[in-house]
């Protein structure tokens, strides 16, 4: 019998995504194989301590109305900094030496996971990993950044200003000008968070400052984007494979009565939202939409996986929106979904990724 993979499932996390970080890992807990896989599960809790937690992927589902949580009282772990060696190690009184990590699945959102820092971290550590390098994850978390890419790659975006901390500070009148410009309604962002969380939409300018500094909770940096009204939201998923990246049926999201755009609650609570899958679009559409997912994955440097979220106008125009390196992952996410409908199954996408990850490298000496 061959050896098994062990992989180092890694969640939590420090960003406001936290507890969808453990309901992603969940899942993937519950789908890995264990005859094929030594399963090793990593939580980060919301103040940054790395611990051993148990492999029980029920704990990590929101039970009751109530969101999980990594268990702060598990004991600390670290990777070593010997890159020939991937040990992990229990840290206490007498360090414990646990056997080699075969490849790591960070299956982290948002900032401090899903930006490239956690990337950083496991390349340094020499250890193999699901998902894109260190600067695809970083630029795709910066919506500016990635819209400057994206807008040089030839792919339409929307009107959009950015508002630097220091600009906040000391231009907050010449700031609020440049947003005025985009009219209204206006959606005003955390430029670097994930899941909806701090996003206001704005009907009136004299809510500009109180939606400005909502969105700086999460982020000193923001961004207003201008709205696209009675726009559809079209989502595509993107795999890397040996033979360049494929793209999955698109899905459309249809947010139902009480919410005015796809936010945290429309996003997570049961109910608030429905998939049209595949999405009821004109097939030339549709493969505009597959192409152009592609085109963004490439033009990132993507790895792995992605999630490219764009709107349909009511002329026809497709305007990509965001690409999520490490998108929503339960088995009832979005991508999952679309690629089951695509044809390939959960089990087998999270297969795929693991295999693909332990045969390239992220980083400067790989592709």
């Amino acid at each position: 019998m061959s050896k098994k993979i062990r992989v180092a499932v890694i969640f939590g996390g420090r960003s406001s995504e936290h507890s969808i970080s453990c309901i992603s890992a969940g899942s993937v807990l519950r789908a890995l194989d264990r005859n094929l896989y030594d399963v090793v599960p990593i939580g980060i809790t919301k103040s940054g301590k790395w611990v051993l937690e148990a492999d029980n992927a029920d704990r990590l589902a929101i039970q009751n109305g109530v969101f999980p949580e990594v268990d702060s009282t598990n004991p600390a772990v670290l990777f070593t900094a010997d890159p020939s060696a991937k040990d992990l190690v229990v840290q206490s009184t007498v360090p414990e030496v646990l056997q080699q990590v075969d490849v790591a699945f960070p299956v982290l959102h948002g900032p401090w996971g899903e930006d490239g820092t956690i990337q950083g971290l496991l390349e340094l550590a020499g250890i193999p990993y699901v998902g894109s390098g260190v600067f695809a994850s970083a630029a795709a978390m910066d919506k500016a950044h990635l819209k400057a890419m994206m807008h040089s790659a030839g792919l339409p975006i929307g009107p959009y200003e950015v508002v630097s901390n220091a600009q906040w500070l000391t231009e907050k009148d010449a700031s609020l000008a440049r947003i005025k410009t985009l009219g209204l309604p206006v959606f005003i962002k955390p430029c670097r968070a994930g899941s909806s969380v701090g996003i206001s939409k704005v009907k009136s300018h004299d809510d500009l400052v109180a939606a400005i500094e909502a969105a700086r909770i999460h982020d000193p940096k923001i961004i207003a984007e201008a709205s696209i009204e009675n726009a559809r939201e079209i989502e595509c998923g993107v795999l890397g494979t040996e033979n360049g990246p494929k793209a999955s049926v698109c899905a459309e999201i249809i947010v139902r009565d009480g919410h005015e755009f796809y936010d945290f609650e429309a996003k997570y609570l049961d109910g608030a939202t429905s998939i049209e899958l595949p999405a009821p679009i004109d097939s030339a559409i549709a493969e505009k939409i597959r192409s152009s997912a592609i085109k963004a994955f490439l033009a990132l440097g993507c790895s792995g996986l992605a999630r490219v979220d764009f709107f349909l106008t009511e002329k026809g125009e497709v305007i990509i929106n965001e690409l999520n390196t490490m998108p929503g992952f339960t088995a009832t996410s979005v991508f999952p979904k679309m690629w089951a409908a695509t044809g390939v199954e959960y089990t087998e996408v999270i297969y795929h990724l693991l295999a693909s990850a332990l045969t390239r490298s992220n980083g400067v000496l790989g592709n």
